[in-house]
């Protein structure tokens, strides 16, 4: 494995070193071409800043892994009792507890629209931003959740204090919010706390409209932007997909769903409960953007009796699917250049685009004529885009109204009782598929004791059969060589068969976690396979590939 001159070695040098105490100091040859070799780990190190980060990882990897110094290393400490410490320092933490699952969260429920509009980052942006997630110190892999409702960010971290720190400035530094008010609205899960919540949300228990199916299509798209995106990994990517097999289960066993609404159907509630109920049927209704929420939009008017509408929108495509789609009922297309006099004639007015930038404002706004009191003299702006796009100091001009997301909570406050037993239902399908997934992931601690063994008892066989085949002479037989291997083979899979059952977890064995557990500490023991002392190797060996790559 070639470690070039560019090599990132900031993040490794910083995790792995300070593992190292006070009392040790490390020597550095000059820098040269050449290879070091350390615990199976090869590394190809020229010269340079990069290499020197290189050869130090790697060097100290050893110092972690073995508790032994080299001849290129001259350790300071005074007793056997201060190797003993380094094992039970920070390095080994990194290298015998799992990694955590974190979920760092700004919602509806504790942040302000103003707020979340600067954290909302574009579902093109996800990529990048796993990316950059996991280029920190602690963080292996990483998943982006960002709709108009939360900002929240999924990651697999190395240390849960260190993670935290780490995303929360992150966080910080891509929008421009001070980690102090960002530590204010945020909310902090861990493991299965983390896992049980994404998979409320993914159910629409976290939603402003239970059960709504929204967000369970954008759950379904983290997945879909996350495959092939390198920091996307087992972890995360397991844990979304199994998110989206709760949301799928808890809509077909519950009656959540039933009569619940998007927040598209919501701000059409809400729109309707501010005017008068005589005109339902004749207030002229405005939608600006023709877009997924727009077009929903506008069939949840139509289901609610409007005949007539005009729609904004960039170009005419989307509006012609959506009249043919919905026959019978008027449907006028306007560019949106000519947003402002179509605004000046309607009473009700829904804004659903991906503007970057306010489309009311007060001064663009202060010049419509009023309108009619049979409509209550009220001009509504209902705007359900994030980032807004409606200013909220357009409230302050005379006879103009307007809400925005946050304001939907009053279109689900009923039914709260309703709510509440679904939301029982819910919950119990949820903690059996919590355990299930805690489970999956908990197996994944014996996988590589699985590898190894097979591994172990294949070199074995291997030996063996070249020596069988050698006493048998060259002049064997094609078909007797294949048969002994075979037989070997054979022999082999029976023999393993055993304990590999004992290291899976399977719900169907009555087997628990712990008794695999112990299983696989037992086998490592009787086969000296080591495969905690492998953790520290693997975990530098994938940092680089990741770096590379």
């Amino acid at each position: 494995m070639a470690v070039s001159s560019s090599f990132a070695g900031a993040k490794m040098e910083s995790l792995l070193l300070c593992c190292a105490p006070s009392s040790m100091s490390v020597s550095i040859r000059p820098p040269h071409v050449g290879f070091l070799k350390r615990g199976g780990l090869a590394l190809r190190v020229g010269s340079g800043v990069g290499a020197g980060r290189a050869r130090r990882v790697v060097r100290c990897c050893e110092v972690v892994a073995s508790g032994a110094p080299s001849e290129t290393q001259k350790i300071d400490v005074s007793s056997l009792s201060a190797l003993e410490q380094l094992k039970a320092s920070a390095a080994d933490r990194y290298t015998k507890e799992r990694n955590s699952i974190l979920v760092i969260g700004l919602s509806i429920h504790t942040t302000p629209v103003e707020m979340r509009e600067k954290l909302a980052i574009p579902e093109a942006e996800w990529p990048r931003a796993i990316a950059e997630l996991c280029n920190l110190n602690h963080i292996e892999e990483a998943a982006v959740l960002s709709t108009c409702n939360r900002m929240e960010i999924y990651v697999l971290a190395l240390s849960q204090h260190r993670g935290v720190k780490e995303v929360t400035e992150w966080m910080s530094k891509t929008s421009g919010i001070p980690v102090s008010d960002l530590c204010q609205h945020r909310f902090l899960l861990y493991n299965k706390d983390a896992t049980q919540h994404l998979f409320e949300v993914s159910a629409g228990l976290d939603s402003l409209v239970l059960g709504e199916g929204q967000i369970l299509a954008q759950v379904k798209q983290v997945v879909k932007v996350g495959q092939g995106v390198g920091g996307f990994g087992r972890n995360i990517s397991g844990l979304f997909k199994h998110a989206i097999t709760v949301g799928k289960r808890v809509r077909t066993e519950t009656n959540i769903a039933s009569g619940a609404v998007s927040v598209s159907s919501a701000s059409v509630e809400l729109a309707l409960m501010k005017i008068p109920e005589s005109s339902h049927f004749n207030a002229r209704m405005l939608v600006i953007g023709a877009g997924k929420m727009g077009s929903l939009v506008i069939k949840h008017l139509v289901a609610k009796g409007c005949t007539k509408m005009v729609v904004v929108n960039r170009s005419e495509e989307r509006v012609a699917a959506i009249r043919e789609e919905l026959k019978g009922v008027e449907i006028i297309y306007k560019p949106l250049s000519e947003m402002m006099a179509c605004a000046a004639e309607a009473d009700v007015i829904f804004t659903s685009t991906a503007s970057g930038s306010l489309l009311f404002t007060k001064e663009n706004v202060k010049d419509l004529p009023p309108v009619g009191p049979e409509v209550g003299g009220l001009r509504l702006f209902v705007d359900i885009s994030v980032p807004r796009n409606v200013g909220s100091c357009i409230s302050e001009v005379s006879g103009t109204r307007v809400y925005n997301v946050d304001d939907l909570k009053e279109v689900v406050a009923a039914n709260k009782e309703d709510r509440l037993r679904k939301a029982m239902e819910a919950q119990a399908i949820i903690l059996e598929e919590s355990k299930q997934f805690e489970a999956w992931r908990d197996s994944l601690e014996t996988v590589p004791t699985i590898k190894k063994l097979r591994a172990y008892a294949e070199r074995i066989r291997l030996a063996e059969l070249e020596k069988c085949l050698a006493k048998l002479g060259e002049d064997l037989p094609k078909k007797s060589r294949r048969a002994v291997d075979d037989l070997s083979r054979g022999i082999v899979n029976k023999l393993l068969h055993g304990p590999m059952q004992h290291l899976r977890c399977d719900d169907g064995d009555g087997r628990d976690l712990s008794e695999t557990l112990e299983n696989m500490h037992a086998l490592n023991r009787m086969f000296s396979l080591e495969t905690e002392l492998s953790l520290l190797e693997t975990k530098l060996r994938a940092k680089i590939e990741q770096i590379q790559k």
